[in-house]
């Protein structure tokens, strides 16, 4: 079985460029999944990943 991976806010924050505060918002929206322990809160990076979205190219209609 693998490992799950976990990093803490501020990890996740400084990896993709989004603030902490708007992370805990999508905590709290339920559009990112959390674990707690304690008082640290963790998130998979995969999750954190997932919140991108794909941006259409020049071909495709620009629907943001």
């Amino acid at each position: 079985m693998a490992k799950r991976q976990y990093e803490s806010l501020a990890q996740a924050a400084e990896r993709t460029g989004i603030s902490v505060k708007t992370l805990r918002r999508r905590i709290i929206d339920g559009e990112l999944v959390a674990y707690r322990s304690g008082r640290l809160i963790r998130v998979e990076p995969k999750a954190v990943d997932a919140l991108f979205r794909q941006v259409p190219t020049k071909d495709k209609p620009r629907y943001l």
